[in-house]
């Protein structure tokens, strides 16, 4: 090889590697990218995760006595929200122009017990024994104060018991040998992947030694289903669910 054969190949070889560093900042750019509709006070942060555009709504006064429901952001701006893993898969069916997953009032119920959980678990709390916490003193402050971290306690614990221990996905007439890895996955573990720790159906089976099939993700679907229908309690009516604790 001559010297410019040399040169040559040298300057491709940098330009390759040029154009695949521009290409992998450009990935991550698109990553944290803000749609113009929200403003430029939203910065670009890829590191921020999936999001979804949202518009802040606000009752307005219309004529004497009526009133109007109007866009609410500042500037007529929208605002960017943390999208969970109900957020994705629905994005996700979406894009294969599917129906959502969940019914609105099953997203709600993962929601509210992830925030149940997340604020029962902040309440500092975790080493003092129930018993303890049931001996309150005069103070009404402090009282109240453990009365709610009971309240949630209890009612995080009537939820667990409305999951049951039964499995989504279990693992039969497998012999040992053969199954590898592969565990069966509970209800339980399912919920909690999904609602609380912000995993998709992907990431329950893989963290279960399963291979990631469609059939494999639709009985988890339909599993996650039915214990969300459970943890909202037996109270079900037209157009209408809620979470019942008594």
């Amino acid at each position: 090889m001559s010297v410019i054969e040399d040169i040559w190949a040298r300057m491709e070889e940098q330009a390759e590697r040029q154009a695949a560093e521009v290409a992998r900042l450009d990935a991550v750019r698109a990553k944290g990218y803000v749609p113009s509709e929200v403003g430029p006070e939203i910065p670009e942060a890829p590191a921020r995760g999936p999001v979804r555009m949202v518009e802040m709504m606000a009752s307005y006064p219309k004529g004497d006595d009526g009133f109007e429901v109007k866009p609410s952001g500042f500037m007529g701006r929208k605002t960017l929200q943390r999208a969970d893993s109900f957020d994705v898969m629905a994005a996700k069916a979406a894009r294969h122009k599917k129906p959502a997953p969940f019914s609105p009032s099953q997203v709600a119920m993962g929601r509210f017990y992830r925030d149940l959980v997340e604020k029962h678990a902040s309440a500092g709390m975790k080493c003092s024994s129930m018993e303890s916490l049931s001996q309150r003193g005069s103070g009404s402050d402090g009282g109240g104060y453990m009365d709610a971290v009971l309240r949630d306690s209890a009612r995080i614990a009537a939820l667990h018991n409305r999951i049951g221990d039964g499995s989504a996905l279990v693992v039969r007439r497998i012999r040992p040998s053969a199954r590898g890895s592969r565990v069966s996955i509970t209800d339980r573990r399912l919920i909690d992947i999904i609602c609380l720790e912000e995993g998709t159906m992907s990431d329950v089976l893989r963290a279960h030694g399963w291979s990631v099939k469609s059939d494999h993700i639709k009985a988890l679907t339909q599993a996650l289903r039915e214990a969300l229908d459970r943890m909202m309690g037996p109270v079900s009516r037209t157009n209408f669910s809620a979470v019942h604790f008594r």
